[in-house]
């Protein structure tokens, strides 16, 4: 009796838990990742076409482009305008440079009020520290890995 019992409640639980867990529609999620992604690149190509018609060299374009994004980004995290975008648009939010302003810009927001040192000091790179540390950690192994293949020949 108390096997039959158990199954039951497991039976319960699973019934549960089906109808408790979202349901994604992939395709959906691909098309507006793809959307959400374009657009940022979209505003990105705008910015450059608009730095070209006012004869900025290419650098000073791609530091202007650069900037621009960033700053609206960090904008957009701080009115609370990103994280709806991100929540709509998954993984089309994370196009590198906005992606990665967020991810400084968000927990510097979040731990303010902790104060400067132990809040926005601790806390500002918890996400983006990672990246950063993985990515220098690569480009000095693949720079070893140049350097010894000049050595070689």
């Amino acid at each position: 009796m108390d096997k039959i019992q158990r199954l039951k409640q497991e039976k319960q639980y699973e019934e549960y838990v089906r109808q408790k867990t979202p349901k994604h529609n992939v395709w959906l999620n691909m098309l507006k990742a793809f959307l959400l992604g374009g657009a940022i690149c979209f505003i990105g190509q705008v910015i450059n076409h608009y730095c070209e018609l006012k004869n900025l060299s290419a650098d000073d374009c791609s530091s202007w482009t650069s900037l621009l994004l960033v700053l609206l980004s960090v904008l957009f995290t701080g009115t609370g305008i990103y994280p709806r975008l991100a929540k709509w648009g998954g993984a089309g939010a994370l196009v590198p440079i906005t992606g990665f302003a967020n991810s400084v810009a968000a927990p510097a927001i979040e731990y303010k009020k902790e104060g400067q040192v132990f809040g926005i000091g601790c806390k500002i790179f918890t996400i983006a520290g990672p990246v950063i540390l993985y990515g220098i950690f690569t480009s000095w192994g693949l720079g070893v890995l140049y350097w010894l293949g000049t050595l070689i020949g």
